[in-house]
């Protein structure tokens, strides 16, 4: 079986709420009371507008500094920053960044701090301003940015970071989705949710708007009645995609302007001629060259048949696998396998010539006509440094790369950490119709890998061209573009002409694996705008922004890799519209203005990446304080920041005590009182006790106990099945003697496969993977973390993080405990756990298992198949046999621990059976 997919990291919109007070005196209070705080996102066609309103109070009898902080998105835009002080308004004011430099240069070399915003994470910035609050005065601060959601791997995903640091009154999250194409999915996923906030989270579609609201009491904030702590620490994630009918895209059109999506469904993959460039100089060693080996033999798994390849590796001379592109046959795949199992980091790094190695490859193959027509080739490098060896020189290795290519072929790069020029990589890859990604070092650094791959592992055009009448459009953004893969979305906007035609028509060419091709779309302009003005909470003239948006980014992109003139040209425009349309973007920066008799110097600069003056904010660990002004301010101890902004999630999730099992015949039905959490059951008993095999046979039922504490002898089984019936009893089985991974659970009618790996020497499992039909998910289980996989976008999980996702046919929790369930209404409910007492492993459990079909099967599901009781032993009534589809197992009544509601467990009295 294939190992988990990539993660998924998508266009992203990220809020994070925080205002924290700390007292200097060694009394830590909350005088800065939020009393109100809300998120207001309206996505018009993916286009999104969001404000963020906090209102706050100053409760004490002094002055006090406020700090008002949260993250946005590095793609987003900041439009409007205001404070409303005594009922006057302070605008942030957006100038061209030379100038406004200029005019507070005198306060930053006094050493005051002029950034208010700050890289913070992998996607986001973090934008900051601090303020004083006279006592008893109420301020409110008020934020807007907008953004284009991109389309990856088949979802645009909305993201808000809800972090407020204290209880609020009255907090309300609101996300308005208006996709007049139609919503095909939505689906929402939390990190903080518990069983008190669930009712919190309402929401409402219908065919082309979903409204989704977030919001929770003050005691539903809290961690407990006795503990003034807000529980909110998290995320609340929002994705969806649309209905795509039409092939030749989507022309929508608002107030004179036009957007144009294009996605076709139904293309056949083009074959790829991919060579791999492979950094292993010394600066690799270590956990990177471990996680690029870990993504590439992966990787390899996921080519296609039909694919050729080769690898390099290079640290100071370069080294080809092959002496030529192979086919990517079964045998072929395992030999890359074993080589890149094998790679190991030394000596010094020569990138100019690895690359030219690859284009020379790719160029042999060309002449010999090895390249099947209408193939794809593309080369993609990884590295962690600067060019060390050879030619050292950034200019000339991208003016050798540029000449190399000459056109022909893309190269993709990837920069693993922060040692390597991002600027370099990006100019390389942009010269050549490629992309460049920055690679963090983290836990997850393979999957990262393995998730950029899947954005281009799957090309389904190429060479596509958009063409519109000349008197219908003018002023039209990027209408040509090397490649459509498979998951992502083309989108053009422009201008429509006074006096146009009253339909807007459009023609997108491009090259198929077969033939040529030209898709062709309309649309009325008056239906369009008709259609845009009666949605009520729709943020309106949104497109002409939109436009203005894509328009900068894109004429920032060209500048990267545009000579110094034509630079400068493009530079100049995106300037004049960052200014026109106030966009904070690295060309402009905001200046925020205060009250006379505070400090004037604060300006907001749209951080650069791979910039290190703006990777000084850590996500988690930035310390803010308010204090007397006038008085002396106390250093603050370095571990006060982190203590002090990252605050525990509590119990977090659906942990709802430890209920046990339920009790015997007249006991309370505990499962009446505890939603997650079913009666086992046990099979019927055999109406004659004399028989040796019976399928009706009664079985006295033993007094089940229950220990506080866990005795270390006491074992945790592999997992804990219910059987049909009305006994209170449960099975306990261990798979031990599979060396092979072996199907565990399927069920075709449930449309649920379960496999596994079982530990040899112990119980549990190494890994489990469960597979669900519809919706096509994948979740895949390891001691270290859970991997989710839809459609080959991947998100990863650690184990005891808060999880709570909803999505059609299948919910996803987990809580602080580790204790995953995958669940719905209709569906058998599987718990999964990662063990971490004696006997670490995975753990299995089900529950609901009435809702199996009479299909069901594998090492597990044929216990739900029909089930034969033997008696009991002569000498010993804690045997029986146990025949299921004609094989004989021995049942051997055991103590064992229960974790059906997480660690500690249990200990119960159970049927134990090993396989």
């Amino acid at each position: 079986m294939k190992p988990p997919g990539p993660v998924y990291t998508c266009s992203k919109v990220l809020v994070l709420l925080s205002l924290l007070a700390v007292h200097q005196t060694t009394t830590t209070q909350q005088n800065i009371d939020i009393y109100s705080l809300t998120v207001d996102s309206r996505v018009s066609s993916r286009f999104a507008h969001t404000v963020v309103t906090s209102r706050v109070v100053n409760r004490a009898n002094t002055v006090q500094e406020a700090t008002f902080q949260m993250e946005l998105p590095k793609k987003a835009f900041i439009t409007n920053f205001s404070m409303i002080i005594d009922g006057v308004t302070y605008p942030g004011i957006i100038k061209e960044k030379d100038e406004a430099q200029a005019q507070y240069s005198t306060a930053v070399a006094k050493g005051r701090s002029a950034g208010l915003v700050k890289a913070a994470g992998r996607n986001m910035e973090q934008f900051q301003v601090s303020v004083s609050v006279a006592p008893n005065a109420k301020i409110t601060f008020e934020l807007v940015y907008e953004e284009l959601l991109k389309r990856r791997l088949g979802v645009y995903e909305l993201l808000l970071k809800v972090r407020p640091q204290q209880l609020v009154k009255h907090l309300q999250m609101d996300i308005h989705i208006f996709e007049p194409q139609g919503i095909s999915f939505l689906e929402t996923e939390s990190t903080f949710m518990t069983n008190e906030l669930v009712d919190a989270l309402i929401t409402s579609q219908n065919k082309t708007k979903a409204h989704i609201r977030f919001k929770p009491t003050l005691s539903q904030q809290q961690k407990s009645p006795e503990q003034q702590e807000t529980v909110l620490d998290g995320d609340l994630i929002i994705r969806y995609d649309v209905d795509r009918a039409d092939s030749g895209g989507s022309i929508q059109i608002e107030n004179g302007y036009f957007v144009h999506y294009f996605a076709p469904e139904g293309l056949t993959t083009m074959p790829k001629n991919v060579v791999f460039v492979i950094d292993q100089s010394g600066s690799m060693s270590g956990r990177k060259i471990q996680q690029t080996r870990e993504a590439l033999i992966k990787i390899l798994d996921d080519l296609s048949p039909r694919d050729q390849f080769n690898l390099i590796t290079f640290s100071s001379e370069a080294t080809q696998w092959s002496p030529s592109l192979v086919p990517a046959s079964a045998e072929n795949v395992n030999k890359a396998r074993s080589f890149a199992a094998g790679i190991h980091a030394l000596g010094g790094t020569n990138i100019n010539d690895a690359v030219l190695m690859a284009v020379q490859l790719l160029d042999r193959s060309n002449r010999e006509e090895q390249l099947p027509p209408r193939s794809v080739s593309l080369i993609i490098l990884l590295t962690d440094g600067d060019p060390t060896v050879g030619e050292t020189n950034p200019r000339n290795i991208q003016k050798n790369v540029r000449e190399a290519v000459s056109g022909q072929y893309s190269l993709f790069c990837l920069g693993f950490g922060f040692d390597v020029s991002y600027a370099f990589l990006e100019k390389l890859a942009l010269d050549t119709g490629g992309l460049a990604r920055r690679i963090y070092e983290d836990s997850d650094s393979a999957l990262q890998l393995q998730d950029f791959y899947q954005e281009v592992a799957n090309p389904l055009l190429t060479a596509v061209t958009f063409k519109y009448p000349s008197n219908a459009v003018e002023e039209v953004t990027q209408d040509n573009f090397r490649f459509l893969f498979k998951g992502s979305e083309m989108v053009v906007a422009g201008k429509l002409r006074d006096q146009g035609p009253d339909v807007l028509t459009a023609k997108v060419s491009g090259h198929l694996i077969t033939q040529n091709v030209t898709f062709q779309t309309e649309s009325s302009v008056a239906e369009q705008e008709a259609e845009f003005q009666s949605p009520r909470y729709i943020f309106h003239n949104f497109m002409e922004r939109l436009w203005a948006y894509l328009t900068i980014q894109q004429l920032l992109e060209g500048s990267v890799s545009a000579s110094d003139a034509e630079q400068q040209v493009l530079r100049t425009r995106a300037l004049n519209l960052s200014l026109a349309y106030s966009f904070v973007t690295p060309l402009t920066s905001m200046v925020v203005t205060k009250p006379e008799d505070q400090e004037q110097s604060q300006v907001a600069e749209k951080p650069v990446e791979g910039d290190s003056r703006y990777r000084n904010v850590h996500p988690g660990h930035a310390f803010f304080r308010h204090h007397v002004l006038g008085a002396p301010r106390a250093k603050t101890p370095k571990t006060a920041g982190v203590s002090g902004f990252r605050r525990n999630l509590g119990t977090g999730g659906f942990d709802v005590g430890k209920l046990g099992l339920p009790g015997p015949p007249g006991a309370p039905d505990l499962a009446a009182v505890h939603p997650f959490r079913l009666p086992a059951l046990f099979p019927p008993a055999p109406s004659n006790p004399d028989s040796a095999v019976s399928g009706v046979m009664n079985i006295e039922t033993k007094e089940t106990t229950m220990t506080a504490q866990t005795p270390a002898f006491i074992q945790a089984p592999s997992a804990i099945l219910p059987l049909p019936g009305q006994s209170v009893e449960q099975l306990c089985v261990d798979p031990r003697h599979c060396q092979e991974p072996v199907n565990l659970l399927s069920d075709p009618e449930q449309g649920v496969e379960v496999t596994g790996q079982s530990q040899m020497e112990k119980a549990g499992f190494s890994w489990i993977e469960v597979t669900f039909k519809n919706p096509q998910v994948q979740v895949h289980a390891s001691p270290e973390q859970v991997v989710v996989t839809r459609n080959r976008r991947s998100s990863a999980y650690k184990w005891k993080e808060t999880l709570f996702s909803v999505m059609p046919g299948l919910k996803m929790t987990m809580d602080k405990t580790g204790l995953l369930l995958l669940s719905d209404p209709d569906k058998v409910t599987i718990g999964l756990l990662a063990w971490d007492g004696r006997g670490e492993g995975l753990r299995m459990f089900l529950r609901d298992t009435d809702r199996f079909s009479s299909h069901v099967g594998g090492t597990l599901g044929q216990f739900y198949q029909e089930v034969l009781w033997g008696s009991p032993a002569p000498s010993d009534d804690n045997r029986r046999m146990l025949r299921v589809q004609d094989t004989d197992h021995s049942a051997t009544r055991k103590r064992k621990l229960d974790y059906q509601e997480g660690p500690p467990g249990v200990e119960i009295s159970c049927w134990s059976v090993e396989l």
